[in-house]
């Protein structure tokens, strides 16, 4: 903990479930989870920073954040993450972490990330940490039989297995580019594990402007690429 500092304001004594969102492939859960503490105006109670973070930061309209920020709001608690963590320390990070939260109530832990597949459904899978915890989301996700989940979302459920806290994991379908569509089929999940009655359209429409950019941003560079070639052609005379 000497490595990691948090300074926060102790979680309320209402048990808590605590969501976390780190970046990752199609920064699946911190869209989804800054997009809801702002919709639901969370209170903002404390950040981590460490010295195993890479040397960034991120600004708002001006505004400078810290990297990694807590929020709470009833019987909620969320970890959302701006910048992403490197696999040598993840280990180091979700331990401090759960270190800090395992002294308050804890129900259970929501891990978000995203999956990469080679559909465009936007389905989320779930995991749990144990068979009991299963029933809590069969219904709502599509339980992944197999595989692996690496990274921060991996060793947050590792951390949580081998200190028996009830864990969850929500894995949103996406590809290796920003993805608020798969944030929003995420929350779609969130709001019927915790009546969140949270609205997504405002996410789909940001989803619908991203992907129009990726689409314009494809188009000139198959221009480039054509203008290019043609460009390349030998000349005879």
């Amino acid at each position: 903990m000497e490595e990691i500092k948090i300074s926060s304001k102790p979680l309320s004594e209402i048990p808590k479930s605590v969501l976390m969102g780190f970046p990752g492939s199609g920064l699946v859960g911190s869209i989804a989870l800054q997009y809801m503490v702002d919709q639901l105006e969370f209170e903002l109670i404390g950040n981590m920073t460490s010295k195993y973070f890479p040397p960034l930061v991120m600004m708002n309209k001006g505004v400078i954040n810290v990297p990694v920020r807590f929020y709470q709001k009833d019987e909620l608690a969320v970890v959302v993450g701006d910048i992403p963590v490197h696999p040598m320390i993840c280990y180091e990070i979700a331990n401090g972490l759960m270190t800090w939260l395992n002294q308050f109530k804890l129900k259970e832990v929501v891990a978000i990330a995203g999956i990469v597949t080679n559909e465009l459904e936007k389905r989320v899978f779930g995991v749990a940490t144990e068979p009991e915890h299963l029933p809590r989301i069969q219904d709502h996700t599509i339980i992944l039989p197999m595989g692996t989940i690496s990274g921060i979302a991996g060793s947050i459920l590792t951390e949580c297995k081998v200190r028996g806290i009830p864990a969850i994991g929500l894995l949103g379908e996406t590809i290796n580019a920003p993805d608020p569509r798969s944030s929003a089929a995420t929350i779609d999940v969130l709001n019927k594990m915790f009546n969140l009655n949270l609205d997504t359209a405002p996410l789909l429409e940001q989803a619908e402007e991203i992907e129009a950019a990726m689409h314009k941003l494809s188009e000139e560079v198959q221009t480039t690429e054509k203008v290019q070639k043609k460009e390349q052609l030998p000349m005879y005379g």
